[in-house]
């Protein structure tokens, strides 16, 4: 089979084409064949050698922890799946170096297979793993928040999400909007601002301007409940300003970073604020599991879907061309970076 392989971390001319057996599924375990691969910004990041997830790259390494396809072979014990059904993926590449998704095959444990509903394209399930059980995290760590999303679960809150373009904003947006929150959301130019708009914010609001804070303030005069932070570093003196008593920032990014974040003491301690910061490689298992079935039952109500009608528009590439697709995403393009692997059935 075809696959994308690196080993020894660097920049994208480490990918490689390679071609590889067809891995056999065990007790327990699934194989897959993928039809869409996606691409977020861990995986270029881990490729270089950051994160919790980057390892040490002394044997070849299949990257990409999000990926959508068909269930192709089943091993002993399982029951829940059947080969020809249609699934996503959590994590795969880290579950194993060879199991990520720029390959034609994988296979994981079934614990980190998601059916996929019928009606919702390879697209959806490689494009939502990371972003929308980010965006579901985020939305559900709050003190006095719910646990789980749903229609009215958020009624009556009001969510900021940061950088409302991006892949994990889009997906908090739509999420938010689903669970009934009112949604603000900032941006940096008119043209994401657009793209905020598609995907359903209430309000859309550049944080380059003057009055950003009292914009923030005319909505919810009370403050935000839960704010979605993508540039922790550089918005934290901006979140005791708008941030309610009782109020969460839920961090999962650092973009624009000025450095160590720096955190007023009074401001915080008398609002009762809660930081909590996010990843979902040690998130738990019952918490990946709690936002996938979230996650589908969104795409099942169709709440939650990709392109640009979306505000998420789509850049494909064919698998040979994964060198490419990293290099696009690490470079910034706005949108969400897709790579065909093989034909959908």
């Amino acid at each position: 089979m075809r696959a994308i392989t690196y080993k020894g971390h660097g920049g994208p001319e480490v990918l490689t084409l390679t071609d590889r057996e067809i891995p056999e599924p065990g007790q327990g375990e699934v194989r897959i064949r993928i039809v869409v691969s996606g691409v977020n910004p861990t995986d270029w990041k881990q490729r270089r050698g950051g994160g919790i997830a980057g390892g040490a790259a002394d044997s070849d390494i299949v990257p990409n922890q999000d990926g959508a396809g068909v269930v192709d072979a089943v091993g002993p014990g399982v029951g829940e799946y059947e080969v020809g059904d249609r699934v996503w993926v959590i994590l795969a590449a880290h579950h194993s170096p060879s199991s990520g998704t720029a390959q034609e095959y994988t296979v994981l444990p079934v614990e980190k297979v998601v059916r996929l509903p019928e009606g919702v394209g390879f697209d959806e399930g490689a494009a939502l793993g990371i972003p929308a059980l980010t965006a579901h995290r985020a939305l559900t760590v709050a003190e006095d928040g719910p646990t789980r999303l749903g229609p009215g679960a958020l009624d009556g809150r009001t969510v900021l999400v940061s950088g409302g373009a991006g892949a994990v904003g889009n997906a908090t947006i739509q999420l938010a909007r689903w669970a009934g929150a009112t949604v603000i959301t900032s941006v940096s130019t008119p043209e994401k601002a657009a793209l905020a708009e598609s995907a359903g914010a209430h309000h859309v609001l550049l944080y380059t301007a003057d009055d950003f804070v009292d914009q923030i303030r005319q909505v919810a005069p009370d403050g935000v409940d839960v704010i979605a932070e993508v540039a922790a570093s550089a918005n934290a003196g901006l979140h005791p300003r708008i941030l309610r008593t009782r109020g969460t920032v839920a961090v999962y990014g650092d973009d624009r970073s000025t450095g160590p974040i720096a955190l007023e003491f009074g401001p915080n301690l008398w609002l009762n604020s809660r930081y909590q910061f996010l990843v979902l490689y040690t998130v738990g298992a019952d918490k990946l599991r709690a936002g996938a079935e979230d996650v589908t039952a969104a795409l099942n109500a169709g709440a939650l879907r990709v392109g640009p009608e979306r505000g998420l528009p789509l850049h494909r590439y064919p698998l040979e061309d994964t060198a490419e697709a990293h290099e696009a995403l690490e470079s910034g393009v706005v949108g969400k970076v897709l790579i065909d692997v093989t034909r959908a059935p």
